[in-house]
């Protein structure tokens, strides 16, 4: 993308432009037709903070965006000099311009990396620039500089601290017990009937299995957030796989009346990764059967049509008090665990990521029984090659 001011005198108007060059695209270079990659845009058009400074330093674009970011008015800023219009300095205190003098520095320097600066009255803001150069040593003819906003960096922040937090209040529990069982343990072994050690070891082992999950769902978080989540695809039959773990419900302890499923056949075969299904598929069944009520319905059905795409609904609904309207909203968003405490949160905000790196969406809303209703669908995804 290059930013090009078309007048010197022009403070308002800048092109930007997709792509340099002619190509197949454009239009027939005669004037009449300009093509669809050599249209200006304004720069008010821009999402984040747009200035631009000449060859003298003086500011000759100061887009919307800026003065939103600024509370600097647009009028104020144009034809000053830069340093003067946009007084920034870094953390230390130091003026930005004078310190990092792009027009009088380094003839190699093509421009500056984002970072936190501040305006007058400390209010942060993330600039970058970039140093447009006629050849690549050349004296710098433009000074291009972009703002944002620090709003989403903070919101970033504090996830991450919220998530810091409560992964050391979900560690501290079941580690502490593990610590007080083993010391207990190895200082008193002696004293204890075979039937106390067995119950103070099926603790340290059911809170080592409670940590071992939660470093798991860590590790999905992060995968998820980086998009680095690895799909190991093959066919993969979603009625057998909820056949399957609602066996696993009913082994412990769950009584078999309490599921009903229903499987609409034929089935279009999904590529999946079946570990993950399985992932997603059990996160549901027992959130249903933990915070709901009554019967837990599962259907699985072909997914509505939506243009040549098919795929497999799974539907799983309880008779419970539901969810409330107001927090539908938040289902699927971090350390969200409705009106009941208990586990990280971070369940349903896994099985939205994995549903969605499938290239499938899952909503949820209130089922016929007035419990809480949760659908996903999965493309079915044919690789290229069986096409």
């Amino acid at each position: 993308m290059a930013v090009g001011m078309s007048r010197p005198r022009d403070t308002h108007t800048a092109v930007v432009r997709p792509r340099e060059g002619p190509g197949p695209a454009d239009g027939p270079g005669d004037g009449t037709d300009p093509g669809p990659y050599d249209a200006a845009v304004d720069p008010d058009d821009l999402p984040d903070g747009l200035v631009v400074a000449d060859e003298t330093g003086r500011v000759i674009c100061f887009n919307a965006a800026a003065t939103r970011i600024t509370a600097v008015p647009r009028a104020a800023a144009l034809g000053r000099p830069l340093e003067h219009a946009l007084p920034l300095e870094d953390l230390k205190g130091r003026r930005w311009w004078a310190l990092t003098d792009p027009y009088g520095g380094l003839a190699t320097r093509v421009g500056q990396p984002e970072r936190n600066l501040l305006l007058p009255g400390g209010r942060e803001v993330l600039v970058s620039a970039r140093y447009v150069r006629e050849h690549p040593t050349g004296p710098v003819r433009r000074l291009v500089v972009s703002l944002r906003g620090t709003e989403a960096r903070r919101r970033n922040e504090r996830s991450h601290a919220e998530l810091i937090a409560t992964v050391a209040h979900e560690l501290r529990s079941p580690l502490t017990s593990v610590k007080g069982f083993t010391a207990t343990l190895l200082a008193k072994w002696e004293r204890f009937t075979d039937d106390q050690k067995r119950l103070m070891l099926e603790t340290v082992d059911a809170d080592a299995g409670r940590v071992t999950r939660l470093i798991a769902e860590l590790l999905d978080i992060s995968r998820i957030d980086s998009g680095r989540l690895e799909l190991r695809r093959q066919p993969v039959d979603l009625s057998a796989a909820v056949e399957r773990h609602v066996q696993t419900l009913t082994a412990n302890g769950q009584t078999p009346d309490r599921f009903l499923v229903r499987t609409c056949q034929p089935l279009p075969v999904v590529w999946a990764d079946p570990d993950k299904v399985d992932q997603v598929l059990g996160n549901l069944l027992e959130n249903a059967v933990r915070h709901g009520e009554g019967t837990v319905t599962i259907e699985v059905a072909p997914a509505p049509a939506k243009s040549d795409e098919k795929g497999t609904a799974v539907t799983v609904s309880d008779e419970g008090p539901g969810i409330p309207e107001e927090s539908m909203g938040r289902v699927f968003t971090r350390f969200w665990r409705g009106s009941k405490r208990g586990g990280t949160g971070l369940g349903l905000y896994i099985v939205k990521g994995i549903v969605e790196a499938h290239g499938g969406t899952i909503t949820v809303g209130r089922g016929p029984g007035g419990g809480a209703e949760f659908r996903f669908i999965l493309p079915v995804s044919t690789p290229a090659y069986l096409v």
